[in-house]
């Protein structure tokens, strides 16, 4: 069977459930059983299934399939595109083509033939597994258009990030997006607004580390006229201009500790009051937040709430460095080089293979902002058409000891093979030949590091 789910039997006939249950299991597939329309439901309702095969008649009219064709429009109502495949035992050629039209996949008479019934079933499966892969990459698709071309996901780390935008975009739980300095927090920010129920309303953006602790309020609640001495006129906060959209707060782990309690406030209940006015308002709105700090080790610490973090993270959403997403490097690298060529005027610009391989040998301690002024300086710099590796400028990493330095023997061989498990997005054969190792050489690191199969966590 292409997929591990079950498969749901209807029929009122205790008998044929049990047959169809032992031939089911005896061939390695898990089934389910109902013996009314309304448990079949009940059962969709609460778990997915791979296929339906479901009798078309029932207590009430035994010989019509009247029951059945109704049932099959209630299947029909909560999933278009389940397979369903009918079975009878007054098969027709015109109940047949009735219950095809209605939108079932496929047709069985009882008595049924096992190896036609078990293709059958197995058939609709993989087609129906197929499809989901397929809409799952289309809305991947769509997710990178909604950056307007800027989000580059290619590698197995990003994989994760991806699922997590198409799970909880849609909702209006708070994420709290972690990150270093430079991975791209503000962009997925833009992605997950861009994928929820909120993409036609207001995205308000602020540095929470520009804002000074004495017109904190100000700036986040609004204040009316006199408020306090340069208060000439109302002004409107962030909530209140994100009222119905989505909120963004990047660097959250820099407000200050004396205003936490208020952010608190609005994030409990949904109210506050612009400063100098006791008139409470509502401001209904979606949060996000970045930070590339340890909040844990700050609550650990008495620098932050430990309540406020927990409004803040109903979801944590992690961005891997550029260094551990390195297929990723050479795309975002051509994307940058086709907008700073139109930018300045250098349309025909290219990478020579030395320039390549200098791009992916760096770690990239800056992350994609730093690989953007490189290629974007690189792109002013050069003066032929073709850069070379001599035109980058990777200033931090000549100032920086090597990010090795600091490890231990066994810490960097470690590294090294995790690594490259992810460059190879878990195909050992391809991982031990970027090491230089035999592939028994390569598993016995792999258990003395606790590295687990191919394409299991472990290999992160």
């Amino acid at each position: 069977m292409a997929e591990t789910l079950p498969i749901l039997i209807a029929d009122d006939q205790r008998d044929v459930l049990e047959a169809l249950r032992f031939l089911f299991k005896a061939e390695g597939l898990t089934s389910v059983q109902a013996m009314h329309p309304d448990a079949v439901i009940d059962v969709l309702k609460k778990q997915p299934v791979a296929v339906v095969l479901m009798d078309l008649n029932y207590t009430r009219d035994t010989t019509s399939g009247q029951e059945g064709l109704d049932l099959l429009e209630r299947i029909r109502a909560l999933d278009a595109e389940l397979p369903v495949v009918v079975m009878t035992a007054w098969g027709t050629i015109d109940i047949a083509v009735e219950a095809m039209r209605r939108g079932a996949n496929d047709f069985v008479e009882k008595p049924w033939d096992n190896a036609r019934l078990l293709s059958i079933l197995r058939n609709q499966a993989a087609l129906n597994a197929t499809r989901k892969r397929a809409q799952k990459l289309e809305r991947e698709v769509e997710i990178l258009r909604g950056a307007g071309g800027d989000f580059i996901a290619e590698s197995a780390a990003m994989r994760p990030v991806l699922e997590m935008i198409q799970r909880v975009g849609p909702t209006d739980a708070n994420i709290l997006i972690l990150g270093e300095n430079g991975t791209g927090k503000g962009l997925i920010a833009d992605l997950i607004h861009q994928n929820s129920r909120r993409a036609g309303k207001s995205l308000i953006k602020v540095n929470m580390g520009g804002i000074a602790e004495p017109v904190f309020e100000s700036e986040m609640f609004g204040h009316v006229r006199g408020a306090f001495t340069d208060a000439k006129q109302d002004r409107i906060g962030r909530f209140e201009l994100a009222d119905g959209g989505t909120l963004f707060l990047d660097e959250i782990g820099n407000i200050p500790l004396s205003q936490q309690p208020k952010l608190l406030r609005v994030l409990e209940d949904g109210e506050y009051e612009r400063l100098g006015s006791s008139r409470t308002s509502k401001a209904q709105v979606r949060l996000l937040s970045a930070t590339n700090a340890d909040l844990a080790d700050d609550v650990a610490k008495g620098r932050f709430r430990k309540d406020l973090l927990f409004r803040l993270n109903t979801v944590e959403l992690r961005l891997p460095a550029l260094r551990e997403r390195r297929e990723d490097i050479l795309p975002l690298t051509r994307r940058l080089l086709l907008r700073f060529g139109l930018r300045y005027q250098r349309e025909g610009v290219r990478l020579s293979a030395n320039a390549e391989r200098a791009l992916l040998g760096y770690t990239w301690p800056g992350n994609v902002r730093e690989l953007s002024h490189v290629i974007e300086r690189a792109v002013l710099m050069s003066r032929a058409d073709e850069i070379a590796d001599l035109d980058f400028s990777f200033a931090a990493a000549r100032q920086s000891e090597s990010e090795l330095d600091h490890l231990t023997l066994d810490a960097a061989e470690e590294m090294l093979v995790r690594r490259a498990m992810i460059r190879s997005e878990g195909n050992v054969q391809r991982a031990s030949d970027y090491l230089g190792l035999s592939r028994a050489a390569l598993y016995r690191r792999m258990e003395k590091y606790g590295i687990r199969s191919p394409g299991e966590a472990g290999c992160e």
